[in-house]
């Protein structure tokens, strides 16, 4: 690494990369896609104002994490500045001195080319500047790995920088240094439950409501139809012979009539046919009101017509189809199994002391500011303050079981516990 008396640096923004990254990291994955349209053609909507303000980029966090290096030679971000989400950026680009490169995409939801035109004009100002000593890479894009390469190759020290979780592994590997986003001073902490696992459980207690809803709703046209049946044919002498249907017809109408006034005291005794009836009548009432209860208002056809035996398929069919389709979605997009940081780091660490212990045989203790710079080497993602710990020394202190720590005067040295 360059001294830092004479380092000059080149610092380089994909900034609609940034943006989208953390805007996916604060909000879930996939969910600038799927806000791009309601973004593109209606920024100043009250829910996608506040969606957007709370993934908002902290632009000097970035611009001082890189003057650390250095003097800053030149900073360029490069962007479709005409963009509203990208506009809003005007005050802090401005601050901070930022050159911006202007890029339109080329046609709708497109690429813009960011990637190409940046490694060109990087390599350009490697030969153009021979002085510069770092580059910064601020991107998640694979893309960029080639870049990084040659920037290495030309004897460039490489910096990168993107949002956990969205940059690619072979990026970070072929910088000589990386730095999440996240983990830089000033930058809040996102803490979130995970977008798919939040999805999942949407669907499923969808399923369950589509499934309890649909036996009641069954069951409700079902004993509506048979009962509405059942009263036409007693109200149209079709339940019997033709004798005792026109009897059955004269008792309802003599039950309605009764029903309707009140009887006298020599009222005549009802007979059972006229009894039936109006239990008959009784009944479909009775039933017609449970079921349009419990059968959904989307379906009020199923009130006054007897359902078809085609539609109850259908709809045992929609349902079951709503259940392929959430297994297909959830097949097609598999995640991978998150792998956990704080296990990874260990056995970084692990591993550097071994190599340290094996490259020098006669040192039983370790320099911790070697080791650490073994492990950024081995790792240039790594980071003890993105894990939670003030310090390296703090970080090999919560891993006694492993690694012993000894502090005398002011060094600090680490050796591998047997």
């Amino acid at each position: 690494m360059a001294d830092l008396q004479s380092a000059r640096v080149a610092v380089y923004l994909d900034f609609d990369n940034i943006v989208m990254s953390w805007y996916d990291r604060v909000h879930g994955k996939n969910s600038y896609s799927r806000d791009r349209q309601r973004i593109a053609e209606n920024p100043n909507d009250p829910e996608i104002a506040d969606r957007l303000s709370a993934a908002t980029i902290d632009v000097g966090a970035i611009i001082d994490f890189a003057a650390s290096f250095g003097t800053l030679v030149l900073t360029r971000a490069y962007a479709d500045w005409s963009s509203p989400v990208n506009a809003v950026y005007r005050s802090q680009l401005v601050a901070r001195a930022v050159d911006l490169v202007q890029l339109f995409p080329a046609a709708a939801y497109a690429k813009n080319g960011a990637d190409i035109r940046l490694a060109v004009d990087a390599v350009e100002d490697m030969f153009r500047l021979p002085d510069l000593t770092h580059v910064v890479i601020v991107a998640g894009d694979s893309d960029y790995v080639p870049l990084a390469q040659r920037c290495k190759r030309l004897g460039r020290y490489v910096v990168g920088v993107g949002v956990a979780g969205s940059t690619a592994k072979s990026l970070a590997a072929a910088c000589d240094e990386f730095e999440a986003y996240d983990s830089l001073p000033g930058v809040p902490r996102v803490v979130r439950e995970p977008a798919r696992a939040v999805k999942a459980a949407e669907k499923v207690a969808k399923a369950d409501t589509a499934a309890k809803s649909e036996p009641a709703a069954k069951a409700g046209a079902k004993a509506g139809s048979a009962s509405r049946a059942k009263a036409t044919d007693v109200a149209a002498g079709t339940g019997g012979s033709s004798r005792s249907g026109g009897r059955r017809s004269g008792a309802k109408a003599t039950a309605s009539a009764d029903a309707a006034a009140p009887a006298p005291a020599d009222a005549p005794v009802e007979t059972v046919e006229t009894v039936e009836a109006v239990e008959a009548v009784e009944a479909v009432e009775a039933v017609e009101t449970v079921a349009a209860d419990s059968v959904p208002a989307a379906e009020p056809s199923s009130a006054t017509a007897p359902p078809k035996r085609g539609s109850r398929r259908a709809t045992s069919k929609s349902v079951a189809s709503t259940a392929e389709a959430a297994a297909a979605e959830s097949a097609q997009q598999p995640e991978e199994p998150a792998e956990d940081p704080q296990l990874t780091a260990t056995l970084l660490l692990e591993r550097a002391l071994r190599l340290g212990h094996d490259k020098n045989d006669d040192a039983e203790w370790l320099h911790s500011s070697a080791v650490k710079t073994h492990m950024r080497r081995m790792d240039p993602s790594f980071s003890e303050k993105a894990l939670g710990y003030r310090s390296f020394n703090d970080f090999v202190k919560a891993r006694g079981s492993i690694a012993e720590l000894e502090e005398t005067g002011h060094e600090r040295l680490i050796r591998l516990r047997e």
